[in-house]
């Protein structure tokens, strides 16, 4: 007989993990199909050519969630011709090392690599790249009867993130899109090369919206142009995004009631933003926003805009400036503005591309600006000085260059304060075409356009059209055409 405490104890504990092996877009589907929490399904390298969405609806646990991953990363190349890749709506989903590519012939057919949705909470997607959709990610929430189930706590870490050629669509256009949720974290990615070649010809790198709280944007490397030829409107890291209808926004998911803020308490902390034709930071309605220690090359700032977009901007170093629009606030700490190109080519070794290495004196942003307590590492993940000011901007010139960071246009990664080293050799241009076996995914109708001042207006799902902001002309364009493999992680690290 088995004593009650044995019993608990059996009871109590988490099911075993199991690893299941696949090398086949059939195995995949079965391994997806039939998961349990704690399995570790891992994906032999080979290429998938996936012709539907890849439902995940298991619910993990975090003692035991579910992992998705590459046997060896970027090994296992995914191919999806499909509107929406993997459609997750179960919980402590984890996907990890994976290579991704929409190769739908019409850009509109391939829309999500990844849909989170619902209760899919405590979602993470690592150590990936992920290339030609509209949006790489959208997250949102989804009614169930008379209730709206919201993806709260995910976690984007450590991706590649862009598009090898202009997406020919009218379709929004945003690399991450999270509406609604709480408690995101994107963090230590390269996202890179998204432009919109169609409708208003508006697109993002990424932005958090549609009533979320606390997100988190930290040490992204965000290239609006890199290796692809420039065109539309490029904004660089948004709350609030473009607006969202009242009827997807949380909490209320009525029509009656505004969308207002779209975001409150979020952070965006020691992250490079360069090369977009208008705002590097855009801030739409929202509240309480701490905007520390960035660093924008070849934008037009920040813009706080709506009078619920209230906040602080402190320790960021900018070509352009910080505004408040339209009733819009903020304090203003120490900050360095206006800073020229040229001004940022004499400091680092090609700030274009995100090549931070120092070649000029870099002397008068060191100790320039008091320390903040939201803010104990840089860039690079390294920690902040324990007393006494810190650098301006991104990254912290008092501890030299970032360990591994190159000079010879190689590769370097802020992944957990070391640089990686590797090179990534770029996006391919190639892809397959063929027909869409996918199926419709949803989208936000009635939702608000943030065009020009004090207008809003219904678009397709997300409004985009611009923040009425200048564009930066003047960039050599010999230089956005070299392909340079700067920031991709060349070490597969689970973690």
């Amino acid at each position: 007989m088995i004593k009650p405490v044995a019993l608990l104890l059996l009871l109590s504990t988490p099911a075993l993990a199991r690893q299941v092996n696949v090398s086949s877009v059939a195995q995949l589907q079965s391994a997806l199909a039939g998961a349990q929490a704690g399995d570790e399904i891992i994906l032999a390298d080979g290429t998938y050519a996936v012709n539907a969405n890849l439902s995940c609806t298991v619910n993990g646990t975090a003692q035991a969630p579910i992992v998705v991953r590459a046997q060896n990363r970027l090994g296992a190349s995914i191919r999806f011709n499909a509107v929406e890749g993997f459609k997750v709506s179960g919980a402590y989903w984890t996907f990890d090392g994976l290579d991704i590519q929409g190769v739908c012939a019409d850009d509109n057919n391939c829309e999500h690599a990844f849909h989170v949705t619902g209760h899919a909470e405590n979602f993470v997607l690592r150590n990936s790249r992920v290339r030609d959709f509209n949006a790489q990610l959208k997250a949102n929430a989804s009614q169930n009867g008379s209730t709206w189930e919201i993806p709260h706590r995910g976690l984007i870490e450590r991706n590649e993130l862009g598009d090898t050629r202009p997406r020919a669509t009218s379709k929004p256009v945003t690399k991450l899109n999270i509406d609604t949720g709480d408690n995101w974290i994107v963090r230590d990615n390269l996202i890179r090369d998204f432009h919109k070649n169609g409708g208003d010809f508006v697109s993002y790198g990424a932005f958090m919206k549609s009533g979320g709280n606390n997100g988190v944007f930290e040490r992204n490397l965000v290239l609006c142009t890199r290796d692809v030829t420039p065109g539309g409107t490029r904004i660089g890291l948004s709350f609030g995004g473009g607006g969202t209808g009242n009827a997807f926004c949380a909490p209320a998911f009525n029509s009656t009631v505004p969308c207002d803020p779209e975001h409150s308490g979020g952070t965006m902390r020691n992250n490079v933003i360069a090369n977009c034709s208008d705002v590097g930071i855009y801030l739409n309605k929202a509240r309480s926003t701490q905007v520390l220690f960035n660093t924008l090359i070849s934008t037009s700032g920040v813009d706080f805009r709506f009078a619920s977009s209230t906040g602080s901007a402190h320790g960021n170093v900018l070509e352009g400036n910080l505004r408040g629009r339209e009733s819009g606030t903020f304090d203003a700490g120490t900050n360095l503005l206006n800073v020229t190109s040229a001004t940022f080519s004499g400091w680092y070794q090609e700030p274009l591309k995100g090549n931070l290495t120092i070649k000029g004196n870099v002397s008068t942003l060191i100790g320039a600006a008091a320390a903040r307590a939201q803010v104990v590492d840089d860039f690079c993940g390294r920690p902040r000085p324990t007393q006494g000011a810190y650098t301006l901007g991104a990254l912290e010139h008092s501890l030299g260059d970032c360990s591994g960071w190159p000079t010879d246009g190689g590769s370097a990664s802020p992944d957990a304060g070391t640089g990686n080293g590797g090179s990534d050799g770029g996006f391919d241009g190639g892809s397959d075409e063929g027909s869409d076996g996918g199926t419709p995914s949803p989208v936000d109708s009635g939702v608000a356009s943030d065009g020009g001042p004090g207008t809003e207006s219904p678009s397709d799902e997300e409004a985009t059209g611009g923040c009425g902001c200048s564009s930066n002309s003047g960039v050599n364009a010999t230089l956005l055409l070299t392909a340079l493999g700067l920031l991709t992680l060349s070490s597969y690290r689970r973690s």
